[in-house]
């Protein structure tokens, strides 16, 4: 029994495992074609995804290789507008604001219609935005239900109104100035110059006459009115602050220029405002 001999096993799990990488078929066959001829449809498919695979392998590096480069580019351009952002905060940061107070006297109701009083709403949000982007901003707007003579000592009181005899030279950036909220189309004239020499508090109009000539009368919106005193705020100049708010509809020219206005290319604002003027 030791001696017994087995028949030889062929080793048929060998010769299967050499015939499943068709590429080792390629390789051992005795010529393409014939290896082609014995490999099965699948077979074949395989062998040609597994060429075109290695032949674009550089492809394939290369497009590896921009998208690692856009990336880097996209960050780099993260980074930089966080900084520009950065910088801007910083300008933001150097604004000083003025101790100047503006009031808008919105007791005037009774005197407009109601397409009025929504204009008049429309003026006030304008005056919140362009006083939030000023270099200087005058004191935090509030709404407040209490009359301004109750809440403001009657010395400190300016009323601006373009019906006083006197003309403001200068702002006091201790005073408080009071806009009359009024859209009346000329319909009420001198009722704000009225009401400031009843409650006995001082009065002045902006010195509009002495640098600009204008078509119409000299009564402005309630945003102009306070954009104008924000530029001069910003440039200490009452002809700069004018002729950078004024919009070229009210025909004005700088004083000694009106019978040349065509020379003269305004630097105020265009017809943007248009349902937001008082006239």
């Amino acid at each position: 029994m030791e001696n017994a001999l087995f028949p030889e096993v062929p080793d048929v799990e060998g010769k299967a495992k050499s015939n499943d990488n068709p590429a080792e078929r390629l390789e051992a066959g005795s010529g393409k074609e014939e290896c082609l001829e014995s490999m099965s449809k699948r077979q074949r498919k395989k062998l040609l995804k597994q060429k075109q695979w290695e032949e674009q392998r550089d492809l394939r590096r290369q497009k590896r290789k921009e998208k690692c480069q856009k990336r880097k580019l996209e960050r780099q351009s993260k980074l930089d507008s966080s900084s520009e952002g950065n910088d801007r905060k910083c300008m933001r940061r150097e604004v000083v604001p003025s101790t100047l107070r503006l009031i808008v006297d919105c007791s005037f109701d009774d005197f407009m219609v109601l397409k009025d009083v929504k204009k008049l709403h429309k003026q006030i949000q304008r005056c919140y935005a362009e006083n939030r982007k000023a270099l200087h901003p005058v004191q935090d707007i509030q709404i407040r239900t209490e009359h301004y003579s109750e809440l403001i000592k009657k010395e400190d009181l300016v009323y601006l109104t373009s019906d006083s005899p006197d003309v403001l030279r200068e702002l006091d950036e201790k005073k408080a100035y009071v806009i009359g909220g009024l859209v009346d189309h000329n319909h009420h004239k001198g009722i704000t110059y009225k009401k400031a020499v009843e409650q006995g508090i001082g009065h002045a109009q902006l010195p509009l006459g002495n640098f600009v000539k204008m078509n119409s009368r000299k009564v402005l919106a309630v945003n102009h009115v306070f954009e104008i005193i924000l530029a001069y705020l910003e440039k200490r100049d009452w002809k700069e602050a004018f002729f950078s708010v004024l919009p070229q509809r009210k025909g004005a020219v700088p004083l000694g220029e009106a019978n040349d206005s065509s020379k003269h290319a305004l630097s105020g604002k265009e017809d943007e405002d248009n349902d937001l003027d008082s006239n």
